[in-house]
Order: C-alpha cells, then sequence, then structure tokens
C-alpha cells in the first residue's frame, strides 16, 4: 500500500466537570491522507507524531507525504488537533503493514495530546471517560441524543486556555466536579440520559475560561430554556455545546440568538471512531 487515507470524528470534551476525562465523538469528520510518494507541508505536530510512531514500532523511517481536509474547525474545541494526530498515525500505520494495534496508537495519541479525553472517542467512538494513563470505557450513545453546538469564529489555543486556571481548587470543588462527572459517566452507560440533567456544571475550569468567552453562560442557558438535558463549554472553548433529546432545533435557534453571527451544527454521535476510507 503506498496511499491511504483515514477518516476521524470531531470530538467535544469535558462535558462540563469531566475536565481532561469525559469526552463524546461526533459525526463531524477530518480525512487525514498519507502517501508515501507525496509531501507536505512540514508541521510539528506531524513530525513528532511520526517520529513517536516509528520509534514505538521499532521501524526505519521512511518518507511520506500527507494532506488534511474535511469540516472539523480549528482551535474551537472540536478536537482537531487528534484528527491531525491520528489520522497521521493510523495512515502510517496502515504503509507500514499494520505493526502497532489501535490501543496502541490511541496511547500514543494520548501521550502526544498530554490528556485522552479526545483522543478516546476520537479512537473509539461514542462516549468514552478515561484516566491519565490511557486505560478508557467507552459505550455507543443512541441516535436520539443530539448534541447541538454553537461555534464562534473566534480561535482559542488551548495550552494560553490552561494558563488560566488555578494550581489549586478547594476540597468541596473537587467533589462537586466528582459528583457530577460521575452521573454523566452513569447517564451514558446505562443510556439513562436524563441523568445528564443538572449534572453538566463545573467549577474546575469553565469559571476561570468565562473570562474570554462571555457567550458561555447565556448559551449555556438559552439552551436549557429550550429544553435541552445540559450545556458545556466544549474543550476549551470557544464551541459552546448543549445536549437534548427533544427538538433539537428550537435548542439550536435559542444558542445561536446569543451569537447570531456563529455556526450552529446539530450531530448525531459518531459510534465508530477513527477508521480506513480508502
Amino acid at each position: 500500500m503506498n496511499k491511504v487515507t483515514i477518516r476521524v470524528p470531531a470530538t467535544s470534551a469535558n462535558l462540563g466537570p469531566g475536565f481532561d476525562c469525559l469526552g463524546l465523538a461526533l459525526d463531524l469528520h477530518n480525512r487525514v491522507t498519507v502517501d508515501r510518494a507525496g509531501r507536505g507541508i512540514p508541521d510539528a505536530m506531524v513530525g513528532a507524531a511520526a517520529d513517536t510512531f516509528f520509534a514505538t514500532a521499532g521501524l526505519p523511517a521512511f518518507a511520506y507525504g500527507w494532506s488534511i481536509e474535511g469540516n472539523i474547525p480549528r482551535s474551537r474545541g472540536l478536537g482537531s488537533s487528534v484528527a491531525v494526530r491520528l489520522g497521521i498515525l493510523h495512515g502510517l500505520n496502515e504503509l507500514a503493514g499494520r505493526p502497532l494495534d489501535v490501543t496502541q496508537l490511541y496511547l500514543i495519541c494520548a501521550k502526544l495530546e498530554g490528556h485522552p479525553d479526545n483522543a478516546a472517542p476520537a479512537a473509539f467512538g461514542g462516549f468514552a471517560a478515561a484516566r491519565p494513563d490511557g486505560a478508557y470505557y467507552r459505550c455507543d450513545i443512541s441516535p436520539d441524543l443530539r448534541c447541538i453546538l454553537l461555534i464562534p469564529t473566534d480561535e482559542v489555543d488551548t495550552d494560553i486556555s490552561r494558563t488560566r486556571l488555578p494550581d489549586h481548587i478547594t476540597h468541596r470543588d473537587a467533589v462537586f466536579n466528582i459528583s457530577h462527572a460521575s452521573l454523566i459517566t452513569a447517564a451514558f452507560a446505562s443510556r439513562r440520559y436524563e441523568l445528564l440533567r443538572g449534572s453538566m456544571s463545573d467549577r474546575l475550569h469553565q469559571p476561570y475560561r468565562e473570562a474570554v468567552i462571555p457567550h458561555l453562560r447565556p448559551a449555556i442557558a438559552a439552551g436549557l430554556n429550550a429544553g435541552a438535558l445540559g450545556g458545556y463549554l466544549s474543550g476549551s472553548g470557544s464551541s459552546v455545546a448543549c445536549l437534548t433529546l427533544d427538538d433539537p432545533g428550537a435548542v439550536a435557534a435559542a444558542m445561536q440568538s446569543v451569537l447570531p453571527r456563529a455556526r450552529v451544527l446539530v450531530l448525531a454521535a459518531d459510534n465508530h471512531g477513527v477508521g480506513v476510507e480508502s
């Protein structure tokens, strides 16, 4: 094989209180093509992924080119960096004859990302809860549950966004987030999505990011008033997400009224994760 195209889903991470450990894969995709004969634009992220792949597989590096296309917006909290990393890792793995399995490729991606919340759902689809060491649980998501995304024109740099977070939080706030994140995981595992209602509040990261994302709280409130189960900042933003079982069009319209120039998408989950397209 000399050329392969890998399809990677967008992901929405944290889900409010599940900072760096919870995420969803969504029916929105990028396609990464890796070609032994081609050329790619020099990119540090791609180079690091390739170097780690060859080292982990114990293979001599070979020349490759790459390109990417698709619909995942960059720097909006929808897993655009994971789409690149997983696409490159799976593409090189296919060209090399699959020396690594999907779990090994996921673990490489999670390590390069620094956290597994986007990497796990992108790799395996559906809902995922993951530990910092990469251990994970995943489950399918019902097609009845929809994710409404409010996607502003403003980009957010994840590394810069993390500098706004405190080094310490109170014991009370830690317990608040643990209890809420636990119910979110139970809701997805049992498909009792009504447990999401009231469980997506956060005290660990959203209050500290809100200063530069002023639409966050109004967009969530608008979605809840229109019937959403809950809402949250997708990743580090700037996108805001609401989950609903009822009337996603009404939730979308309510959220867009907060930021009329923003793009709004109504998406189902992707329960498949990364895959070879051609």
